[in-house]
C-alpha cells in the first residue's frame, strides 16, 4: 500500500487532519481520542508493520 492510498483509506473512515508539521500528519475524527500519526511520503510504499500500526491506532480493519 502507498501512502496515498493510507491517506485515502483514513479520509473515507471519517479522519480528517488535525496538524501538519512538514512530513508528518496527524489525522483525527470526532469521537475517537487518539491522534493518528502518518509520516507521509507520497507515492513511496508503506513498510508493512508500519502499516499495521497507523491502521490499528486507527481502527480501521482490512
Amino acid at each position: 500500500m502507498k501512502f496515498s492510498e493510507l491517506v485515502r483509506l483514513l479520509e473515507e473512515n471519517d479522519f480528517r487532519i488535525v496538524k501538519e508539521k512538514g512530513f508528518i500528519r496527524y489525522y483525527g475524527k470526532l469521537g475517537w481520542h487518539n491522534l493518528v500519526r502518518v509520516d507521509y511520503h507520497g507515492s513511496k510504499e508503506v513498510p508493512k508493520g508500519t502499516c499495521h500500526a497507523i491502521l490499528k491506532d486507527a481502527g480501521i480493519k482490512k
